[in-house]
């Protein structure tokens, strides 16, 4: 049955994509006063008690920050602690280490963690979520923006918000288009117990056609993540819990010792994504409706949380959709995140060519940046709260 419209007439922001970036975003308004309303696709019971979709993410300085002034650090039910990483490449016999001396790189958290903190946060602040809710049209005029569901239902306010991932039908509507970069593979997650203490060590290893990442969770697990050709993720999938550890433990050269698989395996396609545009009339974009990274530098939802507060402490609360907050915000945005986004792809394309000219000179790069504590130590800052 058709649900009835429902009145948005105070409502100061719309935010569509009730995600850890939406949510986020929400918290972050509220707190300045605005009166906002998120729309979600999904039902309440699914935001309010997420799935392990098998993420964990890391949390650099800065988003550790800016978590704890929103109150949903403090939610985190589980942290581990990111204390040092080490990059290996084929044919190097001796990994490149980062660390921070005195501290830890940063945090790593699932993410059915970090989307539970999130709503856990609007909840306590009494911001309404509207779930069921997916959003068709959009139409905008010099005073406010109007958001059509599928339902029937229309929204209205002086700015809204696109926060509905990478492939955003907000965006789209808003005739904002944007670039995608299909990597032609996709990562396979597998939470992994193992004999030995990862003691807080993540370890990247570039190999001759894959990439594995081993990042600590709490307790003797690592959660692995390996990256492979699209061709070759059947033959993967087709292998059992024991073959598949057996499997990630040779690649890794038995750093953690025996492995097991504890948990279930998830696959996502690797795609990365650029708006060409952050905001529009009446219209901004965080999250990764904006900029969706690859993961190998881990920094995506980071870039994420630096959407939030750029955004966030910027707006004109007598007229959030005022054009000179949203260009000063799109102007800072793309000043933090171009760097990271090109420099990323740039590092795939780099670590993912298996031409042995392209692996003689990976194995140069690390050397030298072993003998380069400088260089060593500019690239740890960046890891530790890059966009700073």
């Amino acid at each position: 049955m058709t649900r009835p419209a429902v009145t948005s007439a105070d409502a100061q922001v719309l935010i569509s994509g009730g995600g850890p970036a939406g949510l986020a975003l929400a918290c972050a308004l509220h707190d300045r006063g605005l009166a906002v309303q998120v729309l979600e696709q999904a039902d309440e019971a699914t935001l309010a008690q997420p799935a392990d979709d098998g993420r964990e993410i890391a949390l650099t300085h800065r988003s550790r920050a800016l978590l704890e002034r929103l109150g949903l650090w403090q939610r985190l039910p589980e942290v581990a602690p990111l204390r040092r990483a080490r990059v290996m490449s084929s044919g190097s016999r001796t990994p490149l280490p980062f660390e921070a001396p005195g501290q830890d790189l940063g945090w790593l958290v699932s993410n059915r963690w970090l989307r539970a903190a999130a709503w856990a946060g609007v909840q306590a602040r009494g911001v309404p979520v509207l779930c069921g809710r997916r959003v068709v049209g959009l139409a905008r005029d010099a005073q406010r923006a109007r958001l059509q569901c599928a339902d029937g239902a229309e929204l209205a306010a002086p700015l809204v918000v696109a926060a509905d991932s990478r492939f955003s039908a907000l965006r789209r509507l808003a005739g904002i288009g944007a670039r995608h970069h299909d990597f032609g593979r996709s990562a396979l997650l597998v939470p992994l117990a193992h004999e030995r203490d990862h003691e807080g060590v993540a370890q990247e290893c570039f190999l001759r056609g894959h990439t594995l990442a081993l990042l600590p969770m709490s307790g003797s697990r690592s959660s692995a993540v390996w990256t492979v050709r699209n061709a070759e993720l059947p033959g993967l999938q087709a292998l059992d819990d024991t073959q598949l550890a057996a499997r990630i433990e040779a690649a890794a050269g038995g750093v953690l010792g025996p492995m097991r698989v504890v948990g279930g395996r998830h696959v996502y396609p690797l795609v990365a994504v650029w708006a060409e545009h952050f905001v529009g009339p009446r219209l901004a974009l965080i999250g990764d409706a904006a900029v969706g990274m690859h993961p190998v530098t881990a920094h995506g939802y980071n870039l994420g949380l630096y959407g939030v507060e750029a955004l966030a402490w910027r707006l004109d609360a007598a007229d959030p959709g005022a054009p000179g907050p949203l260009a000063a915000f799109e102007a800072e945005h793309r000043r933090a995140a171009a760097p990271l986004y090109v420099g990323t792809n740039a590092l795939v394309r780099f670590f993912t060519d298996d031409r042995e000219p392209v692996l003689a000179l990976r194995r140069a790069v690390i050397n030298l940046a072993r003998h380069l504590p400088p260089l060593r130590a500019a690239i740890t800052r960046r890891l530790v709260d890059a966009a700073a």
